[in-house]
């Protein structure tokens, strides 16, 4: 009965949606409105033969019933409700389950209004340090930065865009690209099909931009500073802009997420590096590398020209019907443990609003840069996964430049793990090996970890001045 109490509230949500009276659907499906109503709040369960009409009247795929939207929500609000501001609510995961399976309009508004909430304290606690330390106050509006709302259309998405792919492979096939030299083929496409010249400008010349483009002059200028994977992954980028333009755009209209001009600018340029590792990496025979390699992603960024992270960005949009590679999550933290790209196609769940575990094998690989760390683990729901992660610089610049080292991680459920040569030598079934990690801490109920930094939701902090156990803020061990 778990999947039949979720779906009454997505029949509720579709009918709204399509602004149907519950007679109106109930006389579409054949069956009495008191029926309708009794699924609608799940008191009676929803038949395959009704879910496949369902799914025919509304043109939907069947896989919009499943619960991995739900899932999301729920994790979401276990995170917004693990705040202290709730911790004398008492709210379990069953109610949080419950709202979301039958009210997910009113689960992502209560999403919302948490985010605006965090969002106005940070602000208010911005502020008063300014004001504290004699600053202005310019810039101080409580909005949703555009580099959330573009990270939630990818994962909508699934980082996926057959669309991008095509247009993609079309301009392949028109330009020739050739592979022994790539970056020489793209410069002859923007000079003959977009009559753009590309030339590379000194230090002295450009010292901040690595890439601008000239619309009246029609000139791509690039750094001398950008290594020769980088060239050719701009210029791709600059093709996409151009030859991938209204695909795009098509994109970004049905997009109701993007709530300000600066969010759908950062979209355009997320999708236009999609559309440029979609022409380095074809998706037919970077898929089929991928596979015969066993995804090494070393091996894969010399045969493509790519870099490291590009590769493990390319791979985690492999989510072709008939053509799909391993589901893979993707991180990308700075030596401060900010987040600054994620996805998760692997079912991980990621923090939103409070820092990453920091057990996970992304901030380990600060420890030993350029070696790639590998971690079995297992988050507290039992899931076990199986990650890589490295380190990668960023060196543009000269010896007195700024060197920035960001860690990336790669990974997926245990069970495809025997599919990566980096599995090798590693007993996957092992216990011993996994390493417990958590979303966050509020979140997290592995209780026995050194490294926790806050009490978890479901036990609130007690001292007994008498007794320590490995953390300050697990729960107090008993005698």
């Amino acid at each position: 009965m778990a999947e039949n109490t979720m779906l009454g509230g997505k029949v509720r949500a579709l009918r709204r949606r399509e602004n149907m009276t519950q007679g109106q659907l109930a006389d579409r499906l054949g069956i009495s409105p008191s029926y309708l109503n009794l699924i609608e709040n799940n008191r009676r369960p929803l038949t395959a033969p009704m879910l496949i009409k369902l799914a025919q009247l509304f043109e939907l795929d069947l896989s919009t019933f499943g619960t991995s939207g739900d899932a999301s929500i729920v994790s979401d609000l276990r995170e917004a409700f693990g705040d202290p501001l709730f911790d004398n609510h008492n709210v379990t995961t069953s109610d949080l389950k419950e709202l979301a399976g039958s009210s997910p309009a009113l689960a992502k508004a209560v999403i919302s209004l948490y985010r605006a909430y965090r969002d106005t304290r940070e602000s208010a606690e911005t502020l008063s340090e300014r004001l504290e330390g004699g600053e202005g106050v310019a810039g101080m509006e409580p909005t949703r930065l555009p580099t959330e709302e573009v990270n939630d259309l990818i994962q909508r998405h699934m980082n996926h865009f057959p669309t991008l792919e095509d247009a993609a492979d079309e301009v392949r096939a028109r330009s020739r690209l050739e592979s022994d030299d790539v970056y020489r083929s793209l410069v002859r496409h923007l000079d003959q099909e977009h009559g753009v010249e590309v030339r590379l400008l000194h230090v002295a010349d450009e010292r901040k931009a690595m890439r601008r483009y000239d619309r009246e002059a029609r000139r791509l200028s690039l750094s001398e500073l950008l290594p020769p994977r980088s060239r050719r992954f701009q210029l791709a980028h600059q093709i996409g802009l151009l030859a991938a333009s209204d695909t795009i755009d098509k994109l970004l209209e049905s997009e109701s997420g993007l709530s300000n001009p600066e969010s759908r600018a950062l979209a355009r340029v997320a999708l236009a590096n999609y559309f440029a590792a979609a022409l380095l990496m074809p998706y037919v025979p970077f898929h089929e590398a991928a596979r015969a390699e066993r995804y090494d992603i070393e091996l894969l960024a010399h045969r493509f020209g790519t870099s490291f992270e590009q590769v493990c960005h390319r791979l985690t949009t492999l989510r072709r019907p008939s053509a799909e590679g391993v589901p893979f999550h993707f991180l990308r933290i700075d030596i401060a443990g900010n987040i600054s790209k994620r996805f998760s196609g692997s079912g991980i769940r990621f923090a939103r609003f409070n820092g990453a575990c920091p057990r996970w094998a992304v901030h380990t690989a600060f420890l030993t840069p350029g070696m790639i760390r590998v971690q079995l683990s297992r988050m507290t729901d039992g899931t076990r996964y199986f990650c890589i992660a490295r380190t990668v610089r960023n060196d543009r610049g000269g010896y007195h430049a700024p060197h920035s080292m960001l860690s990336v991680s790669i990974g997926c459920e245990a069970r495809f793990a025997k599919e990566l040569v980096y599995s090798d030598g590693v007993d996957v079934e092992s216990h011993e090996a996994l390493v417990p990690v958590g979303v966050t801490c509020r979140l997290c109920e592995h209780h026995d970890c050194e490294q926790r930094v806050f009490p978890p939701m479901q036990h609130p902090l007690r001292i007994d001045e008498n007794l320590r156990g490995v953390s300050f803020f697990g729960p107090t061990p008993k005698r």
